[in-house]
């Protein structure tokens, strides 16, 4: 009886490796040498990152929708106050031309009347002392300011 046991011990280490492959032996070897609480702890620590990324990739989620919202808002705030400047400007320029046409009207029906207006003009200038301060004012800058038609 005894060689019978002996028998089966050697027989069953041989047919138990027949149904794998070398690869799945060969793993299965170094998993038998592979510490499993240190395995068990790695897959805890995998599963917290991937939860603490989960919850990242919703707030990031949120994060998205909420500046697209306010994307959309501000986008057409800023096509409505960009129509309104162009509007203003219009106005504006059609302001301006009309002024224009009014001075050449008066300078053409009232000639004296336009170079009485510039001696004037030329004496408050001599008369008033310079200002350093307001030589570079956006007043004078501005293409809108024409004294001289």
């Amino acid at each position: 009886m005894a060689d019978t046991t002996s028998e089966m011990d050697e027989t069953p280490s041989i047919e138990c490796f027949q149904n794998y492959s070398a690869p799945e032996v060969f793993i299965q070897g170094i998993a038998g040498i592979v510490n499993q609480e240190d395995v068990e702890s790695m897959i805890i620590a995998q599963k917290e990152m991937l939860q603490r990324f989960e919850k990242t990739n919703e707030m990031l989620t949120n994060c998205n929708a909420l500046s697209m919202s306010h994307l959309k808002t501000t986008s057409q705030e800023l096509k409505k106050h960009t129509q309104m400047l162009t509007e203003l400007r219009k106005d504006l320029d059609s302001t301006f031309k009309r002024i224009a046409t009014i001075r050449s009207k008066i300078k053409v029906q009232y000639p004296d009347f336009q170079k009485s207006i510039l001696e004037e003009k030329q004496k408050e200038l001599e008369q008033k002392p310079v200002d350093s301060s307001s030589s570079g004012s956006a007043s004078t800058a501005s293409p809108y300011n024409s004294d001289t038609n």
